[in-house]
């Protein structure tokens, strides 16, 4: 947790220090499933800092470790965020397959709980679901992601809120890709309500990514605003 504290303000030399702690004191402790998850949540954290080459070998490298000794849904993590770091190298091929083994070992935790831990009960279909949208944005197919969004848990503003403002961030800008400038701009406000009151550098980076697909209408006065508001509540302009 304090390795996730670290990474979500923006001090990954921090967060590392704790997840390599963290990875020592599972293998210590004999917990491959703790294990693996540490080096998913690394390959996470390579992701955001833009090693998206170095997260799929992470990733890959924690489910091959892993494999026949962790659960499905801790398994269904690794290949979930190999998914997304297959998507911003732009490998659609690679992010689907990796997508599709994850929904896979999902639909096997459902009958297989083991040695299940709670740390691990995020990871659901409507987690999966959430990602593939991001996993889609990121390869440009809106379609794709705006239909996944569908099937993602509803986004109540009152639990969870960085992850559901991250996430209006996200959707908003594939309504952009699919050139809907009132409907994104319409989540993109709801996405600045709520991210103005918490405190991620990771959220910014979702508006960011955001307002640089704003860039074609540039010159529109709401697009201005926008972009004037962004700069002026989050300190995240394009």
């Amino acid at each position: 947790m304090a390795g996730w504290t670290a990474f979500d303000v923006g001090r990954h030399d921090a967060a590392q220090r704790h997840f390599i702690q963290a990875r020592r004191l599972a293998r210590a402790g004999g917990d491959v499933q703790l294990g693996c998850y540490v080096l998913t949540t690394m390959a996470m954290q390579s992701l955001t800092r833009g090693f998206a080459s170095e997260a799929v070998d992470m990733a890959q490298g924690a489910f091959e470790r892993a494999r026949g000794r962790a659960v499905p849904r801790v398994l269904a993590f690794t290949k979930l965020i190999e998914a997304r770091a297959h998507a911003r190298e732009n490998s659609p091929r690679a992010a689907s397959q990796a997508l599709k083994a994850s929904e896979d070992l999902l639909d096997h935790a459902k009958d297989d709980t083991g040695d299940e831990s709670a740390w691990i009960d995020f990871c659901h279909h409507a987690r999966l679901s959430a990602d593939a949208a991001e996993v889609f944005r990121y390869l440009k197919n809106p379609k794709a992601a705006l239909g996944w969004n569908k099937q993602a848990a509803a986004m109540p503003t009152g639990v969870f809120t960085r992850s559901v403002g991250m996430r209006l961030a996200i959707v908003a800008t594939a309504h952009l890709q699919a050139r809907d400038l009132d409907q994104g701009l319409a989540l993109g406000d709801r996405s600045v309500d709520i991210l103005a009151r918490v405190q991620s550098s990771q959220a910014k980076d979702y508006v960011r990514e955001f307002n640089a697909t704003l860039v074609p209408w540039r010159r529109e006065p709401a697009v201005r605003e926008f972009i004037h508001r962004t700069r002026a509540e989050l300190g995240a302009a394009a």
